[in-house]
């Protein structure tokens, strides 16, 4: 026999991208406090653009984006909806290919997989299963 199984609405994928890179993200940094030079940087206050107010806000704006994307996924209509995942999971591809080159291991392969989660983002918005309109 089988196993029964259901098929999964596009938003409901898309929900679940997001929530993944996030945890991809969340992850990467919590790793990076185990590294002695970052805390050092963070504690000597030589942490960098990074950690000034201004760099924080923008880091705070930068992951709050996907942190919204996973409400907004389930809720936005279909035609916005498609759109903007699109955009932002290219967006957000390309931000983390910059920010990969000369990086530790560990971020290195957390990078390969946003960089893949965000790229079926692109492609579930490319594919999304279209319907006739009555």
């Amino acid at each position: 026999m089988a196993l029964s199984d259901i098929t999964v609405p596009v938003k409901l994928k898309l929900s679940a991208l997001w929530a993944s890179v996030m945890f991809c993200y969340i992850y990467g940094d919590l790793f990076g406090f185990f590294r002695r030079d970052i805390v050092n940087d963070v504690v000597s206050g030589k942490a960098g653009r990074i950690g000034t107010q201004g760099g924080l806000l923008a880091a705070a704006v930068l992951m709050s984006i996907p942190s919204a994307m996973v409400f907004l996924s389930l809720v936005l209509r279909p035609n916005l909806n498609r759109w903007l995942n699109m955009g932002l999971g290219l967006t957000y591809t390309l931000i983390i290919l910059i920010t990969m080159p000369h990086a530790w291991m560990y971020y290195l392969y957390l990078g390969v997989v946003e960089a893949i989660l965000t790229l079926l983002i692109v492609w579930f918005g490319w594919t999304w299963p279209k319907q006739e309109t009555p």
